[in-house]
């Protein structure tokens, strides 16, 4: 028999808030954290606006030693872990350590480690490159720090799947415990890539949006869409197996009930034309969760805002949900906070489950001019209150990379 497993603890690092309640309160805000970049000089750059975080400071939510010894991305999911761990009131000293792990990943790692030392590299020679460069700078970190950080001695794992990292670093933590490997669970995404380098490379691919006006900047399935908009933060969640977290008399958010992960097999940048591997993503998460597609509520989309990935995906919910496709709430909550990369799968976990606590769906902020191929329910306007029993969460990344989370009301 598959473990049931729940949501315990959230934590969150956004452009709209430095915590999981800061972040909320920003989305039932409809806040837009998207502005002018201030990381580097973007004269001669083409893309003048990101969602940047705001307000960090890392030595007021982790040892400011230990902090100098983490890059960015490493410093945001440290933050978050901590948050999901102190918000689920889980005391690691009564814990085995090696039954609880980590699943956290960065979809790039540390690209101001790379500029910073290669700089150091061309102008000084190597032997002034930073001895612990490489350590600052693999993805894998965010995770390691967050073990050591919290005393996780369990499974530790990083999956890079780009754009999808966070959604499948859930997947397999939750599966890690449906099947055994671990009783909980350290889950989700960080990311910190808004670098020139960063920057210059999304813009020459042509994926980002040249608008210089925040609130039309980042417009998922709005026909004037022209490309994502950067962002960066973290998010972390507690999952726990329900008697174990039943026992300690854990306050339970939610359950996570099925995981979808597939490949379009198709092209290293754009998503598949037809939606099938998107759309067999959901269906495997709907299938694993032992639901039919009129008992999902909402979706909330992978929505990036690019032309090719809000149409395919479109595509793909028809195909995954049928008839029941044009009666389901979808949104896209990087409409607010722009595109985190590795990190959007966890933040956006973090909005399923608020939603399903809360019974509200916020809407696709900035969506104004209708697309006639873009034709589902995307929320606009106005959020809307309603029960929630059932959310998707979707991801998709570069290299045909899908995955979908369900997650459900969770009854005892």
């Amino acid at each position: 028999m598959k473990r049931r497993v729940v949501v315990t603890g959230m934590g969150a690092v956004t452009p709209i808030g430095n915590t999981a309640e800061e972040f909320w309160n920003g989305i039932r805000a409809g806040r837009v954290g998207i502005g002018e970049i201030t990381r580097f000089d973007t004269d001669g750059f083409k893309i003048k606006l990101a969602a940047e975080v705001k307000d960090f400071a890392a030595k007021d939510r982790m040892d400011a030693k230990a902090a100098r010894r983490m890059e960015l991305f490493c410093q945001y999911a440290v933050a978050a872990a901590k948050e999901a761990l102190e918000d689920s009131g889980l005391s690691m000293e009564k814990e085995d350590p090696f039954r609880v792990g980590v699943s956290i990943g960065s979809g790039i790692g540390s690209l101001q480690a790379m500029e910073r030392e290669h700089k150091k590299l061309l102008e000084k020679g190597p032997g002034r490159v930073n001895p612990l460069f490489v350590p600052l700078m693999i993805s894998n970190m965010a995770a390691g720090n967050v073990g050591i950080q919290l005393g996780m001695k369990g499974k530790n794992i990083n999956v890079v799947t780009a754009c999808a990292t966070g959604t499948h670093s859930i997947g397999e933590a939750y599966r890690s415990i449906q099947y055994g490997d671990a009783d909980v669970m350290a889950a989700g995404g960080a990311e910190a890539s808004i670098t020139a380098i960063g920057v210059a490379g999304f813009s020459a691919l042509t994926a980002l949006s040249e608008s210089t006006d925040p609130k039309r900047a980042s417009i998922p399935f709005d026909r004037e869409r022209n490309g994502f908009v950067m962002g960066e933060g973290a998010g972390v969640v507690i999952l726990e197996e329900l008697e174990h977290a039943k026992a300690r008399n854990a306050r339970i958010y939610a359950e996570v009930a099925g995981y979808g992960a597939t490949c379009d097999a198709y092209h290293i940048t754009s998503p598949a034309e037809d939606g099938a591997g998107a759309a067999r993503a959901m269906m495997e998460a709907m299938k694993d969760g032992g639901i039919t597609p009129e008992q999902v509520t909402y979706i909330n989309a992978h929505g990036t805002g690019t032309h090719h990935n809000d149409l395919f995906e479109t595509r793909a919910i028809k195909l995954a949900l049928g008839e029941a496709a044009g009666r389901v709430k979808i949104n896209s909550t990087k409409s607010m906070i722009g595109h985190l990369l590795g990190a959007a799968g966890g933040v956006e976990f973090i909005t399923c489950v608020k939603s399903i606590e809360e019974g509200y769906i916020h809407p696709t902020v900035g969506l104004l001019v209708p697309d006639a191929e873009c034709d589902l329910d995307y929320t606009v306007g106005d959020g809307v209150s309603m029960k929630v029993d059932y959310a998707l969460s979707n991801s998709l990344g570069f290299g045909g990379h899908n995955a979908s989370i369900l997650v459900k009301r969770y009854e005892a």
